[in-house]
């Protein structure tokens, strides 16, 4: 590797060659202001936008100042970051972006966490000069059912432009317009609705104002809790305990279980379940469909393999949407979030005597599609949905914050039974390679009628973003196959449709890292240090769990025994199984 040597506000430095301006002056501890600007070399994507000129900085021997986060260093180089030109320029690029920014900070979602708004702090922008004569561009808000774009904020840093095209594949934002109506939207200006949005929430967690947010639960969550007709249940997803602690100052990766369950109880819920319950019942569904394609192939009958696991909404929307063709190929089994609300509804309500109509299951998510996901009419019953309402991690904290509690402060509780008992596998359903992880320990144990020396299957652990792995099952290899992130997504799916893949079984989670990279997560704009942290975080509390596979957990013995039969049985079908739609795009065409 060759390195060459710069001097960076008098200091010297020596970077690789092909590095950035910005990040040789990082090394050296120098802070560069940026917006549009995104680390994405962990997703193996170069990002060098240099679209808002933030972040120019002064080279000697150069006529007009430079932007750092596209400029490479050059042998020899002099650079300035913090000359009279340099922060006039910065200064006078914010006031052009402030003047046509809403000023409604006060009531605005992301106040106070506003990277704008941090900039103008940072810069000392207190005026902009004739404000009185500035035009102001103005859009519709856009009310989806999991996202709101309100495009007034929006300052073309095109972020979620990156995340969305680059990134997931999604292609569902791109730049619309010109000069001074220029924004980042669908085509066409249309709704994400009507677009081919998953709702996987990557553009709200890069957003650097309140351009793009997520669709608040918070207040019909209030009004729930202080309703003495109501009783309220709450299921907590594994990967919001190791990251809500981060909202409270806690380093990432600080597992906060018991505090977390302490101050759901001190927030009004008549129940605190976890749902690594539903996902050990998951695990015993998804296990099973996946033993039964297995024997079929084995036995040379027609069947469909690769199964691919269901458990993430944001990804089956993208197959949905994108991939049609493949519908009969994903496991018919629901996701953990909506399994929970499914036996909370019927096996619960009727152990405690409460009618369907009564309860308000509320469930907390590190992802914004499970607020679209629990919307969906397939999981409602006479129009009651089983999840009444999903709010985010950052919405529980701020929820906390609100009620006066410190998290910090909290003693450890226990969750709540019978919905509240959980194993070790449940838990690791949080980072990639987790579910499958999961399934192969118990669809071991039932393959092969072993006991299982090791149930930690280091080969499908890791953030590499599509991963390949075989597990010895008594003889027969399993090949297992993981991606995370829609764009690692494609292209498996992409060889499955050219039938090309020799997998037989996928595990495929649309956020980056899986369910600790969420988009409704604490923000970490992609930091790869921190979704190491949280998946370590998990991995830490399967192996403190006594019990560490999903076909022991006894209240998942006692849930078949007394009320489901057995996995894929018809009940258990009814009420844990759903089916796929095929919600491509279709252009009509005039006459």
């Amino acid at each position: 590797m060759q390195f060459v040597k710069l001097t960076i506000d008098n200091k010297p430095v020596e970077v690789p060659v092909g590095t950035t301006i910005y990040k040789a002056a990082k090394k050296l501890g120098i802070d560069i202001p940026v917006l549009c600007y995104m680390n994405l070399e962990h997703m193996g994507i170069e990002n060098k936008p240099a679209g808002c000129r933030i972040c120019v900085v002064e080279v000697e021997g150069r006529k007009n100042l430079a932007p750092s986060c596209s400029t490479n260093v050059t042998e020899g180089m002099v650079v300035r970051t913090n000359t009279m030109r340099v922060l006039n320029a910065r200064r006078t690029v914010l006031e052009f972006l402030l003047s046509d920014h809403p000023k409604d900070c006060l009531i605005c979602p992301k106040s106070g966490r506003c990277e704008l708004q941090d900039l103008a702090i940072k810069l000392g922008v207190r005026k902009i000069h004739n404000e009185e004569i500035a035009e102001m561009s103005t859009y519709k808000k856009d009310f989806s059912p999991s996202i709101i774009r309100d495009l007034d904020k929006c300052v073309m840093c095109r972020r979620c432009e990156t995340m969305c095209n680059d990134v997931q594949t999604v292609g569902t934002l791109s730049a619309i317009n010109r000069g001074f109506m220029s924004a980042v939207a669908p085509a066409f200006e249309m709704d994400l609705i009507k677009s081919t949005c998953t709702y996987c929430g990557q553009c709200v967690a890069v957003c650097p104002t309140g351009a793009l947010t997520e669709v608040d639960h918070t207040p019909e969550l209030v009004r729930a809790l202080a309703d003495p007709k109501k009783v309220v249940v709450v299921q907590t997803a594994p990967a919001v305990r190791a990251a809500l602690g981060e909202e409270f100052g806690m380093p990432a990766g600080t597992l906060v279980t018991g505090k977390m369950v302490a101050a759901l109880r001190r927030l009004g819920f008549d129940y605190v379940f976890d749902t690594d319950f539903a996902a050990d019942l998951t695990i015993l569904e998804e296990g099973t469909e996946l033993l039964d394609r297995l024997t079929k192939h084995l036995n040379g009958q027609p069947t469909k393999l690769p199964i691919l696991t269901s458990c993430c909404p944001g990804w089956v929307n993208f197959f949905e949407q994108q991939f049609p063709d493949l519908l009969d190929i994903p496991s018919t089994a629901r996701s953990p979030q909506q399994m929970f609300g499914a036996i909370a509804k019927t096996y619960f309500a009727d152990k405690i005597g409460v009618k369907r109509e009564d309860m308000v299951v509320v469930s907390i998510m590190p992802c914004l599609a499970k607020k679209y996901e629990c919307q969906r009419d397939e999981f409602k019953t006479d129009g009651n949905p089983d999840v009444d309402f999903s709010i985010s991690t950052r919405e529980l904290a701020h929820l906390i914050k609100e009620a006066n509690m410190d998290l910090n402060n909290m003693p450890d509780e226990d969750f709540d039974n019978p919905l509240g008992e959980s194993t070790g596998a449940g838990v690791i359903f949080g980072a990639t390679g987790g579910v499958i992880e999961a399934a192969c320990r118990t669809a071991y144990e039932v393959y092969t009628g072993k006991k299982l020396d090791k149930v930690d299957f280091e080969q499908l652990r890791g953030l590499e973003g599509i991963r390949a792995a075989e597990v010895d099952f008594n003889g027969f290899k399993v090949k297992i196959g993981i991606a995370h992130g829609l764009g690692n997504a494609r292209k498996l799916l992409e060889d499955i449709r050219k039938g090309k893949s020799e997998f037989h079984a996928i595990e495929i989670m649309a956020c980056p890292g899986g369910c600790v990279g969420g988009g409704g997560q604490p923000l970490h704009h992609g930091n790869s240090e921190i979704l190491a942290k949280r998946a370590a975080a998990l991995y830490r509390e399967d192996a403190n769990k006594p019990i560490r596979k999903s076909h022991e957990n006894p209240m998942i013995i006692e849930l078949y025994e007394k009320f489901l039969g057995k996995p894929m049985s018809h009940k258990a079908h009814e009420l844990l199984h759903t089916h796929y739609h095929d919600r491509s795009p279709k252009i009509k065409i005039k006459d």
